[in-house]
């Protein structure tokens, strides 16, 4: 068998493309959304070499127009779960023993078709779906999952790259084994690249997956499904199983083989799982990778001297865009008094213009949300705040779902900086900010630090280097990802690898090799050439 050391493609960050007024991707998108509108989608579970259907359908509904109804997918129980995992072992031998470049390339492909022949498809797929609007579409689905995909090639060769040193006579080495079994990936709605991420980069590292995807993300997921086959993953390598989250825990939780979980999702269904892991920790070959990240109460922290235009900016984009549907939202914000009056008029005015209707309409910049559940939950937060005299709403507060789940984009000023939309997750269109006394900027850190469980993404927005320097030290733990004069969202893999501690997650940073080191087992291989035949050492004589 002839082989080599072998060097992949260098990994560059995808170019967005601006789809703008007579561009060609513009044309492409639209005609590539019109038809898939135009088609109902019969979407099968993929379990091995088999697309499996069980005529136990659910509808998939646009969340800005749910009376359209994109197609239908078959619906699984606890037997396909234990199909999958069945699949997934049997593909495991001839997986781990593949040589590590023809998984790289097959990975490697999939980078280029998700830039190239499936952009479009899965663009529109996310903005029919889960209501993004084409920009955010576009670094989304294309961009981000492209680059998860190329980065993830390049740090995997890095990992094998590092070894240990040898003394005379002896050659040291190390070698990355995939994990003993088989890993669940377990997918949120809101992006499609952490969709395709979380099964992929655990595969890549040579493990084999069961992944069930978010209910409301399986129009996009069945697209990605597609490309993994179209770039040659092999049968039963990554099985895609649309299940209840019960349903999925009961047989996964309790196989011998679970060697890990890759998430992304709530605080609360983490830490159930978390719980399920340790009760049923006496059943596993191995202690099984926990892997999450999970939500988020992230935050905007001004200084006196910050520059008006910055924060304002900084707040409409990073609160509202994708409906704060992120995890890295900015949903609290904290403006001293001195510039509080101009930033407060220029989000209004930012806010004003805002346009919001479905993401076939280009021009909208505010889309809905993803389903009722998220809407009832916002429509009574915001209800809550106009009945309540210690708080004010000083835009939107509206809300409609008579064709959409529409949540008007909407900003509350707290008297009390620990008022309950200023502490719990909302994830939606929904800021609160605090108005402090410009001469308590200190103190005001400390409120930050205090006020959430959660430690995922945060910024300071300043001119002052000394206030930037002590915002940065106070809040050490408050964020995993921390912004300077920017907004708290936004991380671009290969440049901001992503995640978050306290009630955050794991901080396992995904697009870093810190994250792909948690889907190898390291085995360390010592060789001595010329071996002691005396027991007996010097010290004895």
């Amino acid at each position: 068998m002839s082989t080599g050391f072998f060097n992949v493609p260098i990994a560059i960050n995808e170019p967005v493309k601006n789809y703008a007024p007579n561009s060609s991707e513009r044309q492409q998108l639209k005609d590539t959304i019109a038809a898939m509108r135009a088609q109902q989608m019969d979407i099968p579970m993929y379990i091995g070499n088999q697309e499996v259907r069980t005529n136990d359908k659910a509808t998939l509904t646009s969340p800005h127009d749910h009376q359209h109804v994109l197609g239908h997918y078959h619906k699984g129980n606890k037997t396909h779960v234990s199909q999958a995992i069945d699949a997934a072992l049997a593909a495991r031998p001839n997986w781990v023993n593949m040589s590590w470049e023809q998984r790289a390339a097959i990975f490697l492909k999939a980078a280029e078709l998700a830039a190239g022949p499936f952009r479009m498809k899965l663009n529109a797929a996310t903005m029919m779906g889960q209501s993004k609007n084409v920009y955010q579409a576009e670094i989304d689905a294309a961009c981000e999952f492209t680059d998860f995909l190329r980065f993830n090639v390049q740090y995997m060769t890095e990992i094998y790259k590092q070894q240990p040193i040898s003394s005379p006579g002896v050659w040291n080495r190390v070698e990355q084994r995939p994990l003993e079994g088989f890993v669940f990936a377990l997918t949120p709605f809101n992006f499609t690249a952490i969709a395709g991420n979380l099964p992929s980069s655990a595969a890549l590292m040579g493990n084999v997956v069961v992944w069930k995807p978010a209910n409301t993300q399986i129009y996009a997921a069945n697209v990605l499904m597609q490309l993994f086959k179209a770039a040659g993953v092999p049968d039963g390598v990554i099985n895609l199983v649309y299940v209840s989250g019960p349903d999925a825990g009961d047989v996964i939780f309790k196989h011998p083989d679970f060697a890990g979980i890759h998430f992304t999702g709530s605080t609360s269904v983490f830490q159930d799982i978390w719980k399920s892991i340790g009760n049923n920790i006496h059943l596993y070959k191995s202690y099984p990778r926990i892997v999450g990240e999970t939500g988020g109460k992230d935050f905007i922290m001004a200084h006196p001297s910050a520059d008006i235009k910055t924060v304002s900016t900084a707040l409409s984009r990073g609160a509202f865009e994708y409906q704060g549907q992120k995890c890295s939202a900015a949903s609290r914000a904290y403006i001293p008094s001195n510039i509080w009056p101009e930033v407060k008029a220029q989000l209004q005015a930012d806010l004003k213009s805002f346009k919001m209707g479905p993401t076939e309409d280009f021009s909208n910049f505010i889309n809905a949300v993803i389903d009722e559940k998220s809407f009832d939950k916002l429509a009574k937060f915001i209800d809550a705040a106009k009945q309540d005299k210690n708080v004010e709403i000083v835009a939107g507060g509206n809300y409609d779902k008579s064709k959409g789940w529409f949540i008007e984009p909407t900003v509350i000023v707290a008297q009390d900086p620990y008022y309950v939309t200023m502490c719990e997750e909302l994830f939606g269109p929904i800021l609160t900010i605090f108005v402090y006394n410009q001469n308590e900027f200190e103190a005001t850190l400390d409120i930050v630090d205090k006020t959430s469980v959660y430690a995922l993404t945060g910024a300071i927005i300043a001119q002052d280097r000394y206030a930037i320097d002590l915002a940065t030290k106070k809040l050490n733990h408050s964020a995993g990802n921390f912004y300077i004069n920017d907004k708290c969202t936004g991380a671009v893999v290969g440049q901001q690898p992503f995640g978050g501690a306290r009630g955050s997650g794991t901080n396992d940073k995904a697009g870093s090799m810190i994250n792909l080191l948690r889907w190898v087992s390291p085995r360390t291989i010592k060789e001595t050439f010329v071996p002691a035949t005396d027991y007996r050492y010097p010290f004895l004589d």
